[in-house]
This record gives C-alpha cells, structure tokens and sequence, in this order.
C-alpha cells in the first residue's frame, strides 16, 4: 500500500509540474536584439540615409535602455552614433545648404 500511495503523490507531483508554464525571456532578447539594431542603424547611418537612420538608432537605444537591457554599452554606443548621424548631417547641411550628400 505504501508503493502505491509514494506512486499516485510522484505522479500528481509530475503532473503539476508539467503543466505550469515555462519562464519566459522574450522580453530580455528583445532589448538585446534593440540594443545591437540600434548599434548597426546608427553605424550606417554615418555613411547613408543618415537622415533616416540617425533617429531611428536613438529610438531603439532609449527603448533598449528604458526597458533595461544587458547590453548597455552597445545601447549607449547606439545612441551616440544615432546623435553623431544627425550632427553628421547639420554639418553638411551647413556646408552645402542642402540635405544631399556629394562626392
């Protein structure tokens, strides 16, 4: 009697422990996947569409980082290189008077 009683509780312990649901880090990849997207963005941005990029580099920098990502340094590198697009383009727009690049 006693076999079957530690069976029925091992059995009623696997059941309930197989139907709770598994933790989830979707949200911590998310930040991460913003952090580096806004890192590669705001790199682009250097070279084209800057006007484009730059702000969207320093959107998903702020998310990243308001929603606390593992992966600061590469939000904060997102940010300043979304800031440096846009600095980037005010001075060729003070250059040449136009928001065109030419080479």
């Amino acid at each position: 009697m006693n076999l079957t009683a530690t069976r029925n509780e091992s059995t009623t312990a696997r059941a309930t422990r197989d139907t709770t649901a598994p933790a989830r880090r979707t949200g911590t990849r998310d930040t991460e996947g913003m952090a580096v997207a806004s890192f590669i963005l705001g790199l682009l941005g250097l070279l084209v569409l800057n006007v484009f990029l730059g702000p969207i580099a320093i959107v998903l920098a702020a998310v990243a980082l308001w929603r606390g990502t593992e992966r600061r340094g590469r939000a904060y590198l997102g940010l300043g290189l979304g800031i440096a697009d846009l600095v980037v383009l005010l001075t060729v727009i003070q250059m040449d008077h136009t928001v065109s690049w030419s080479f």
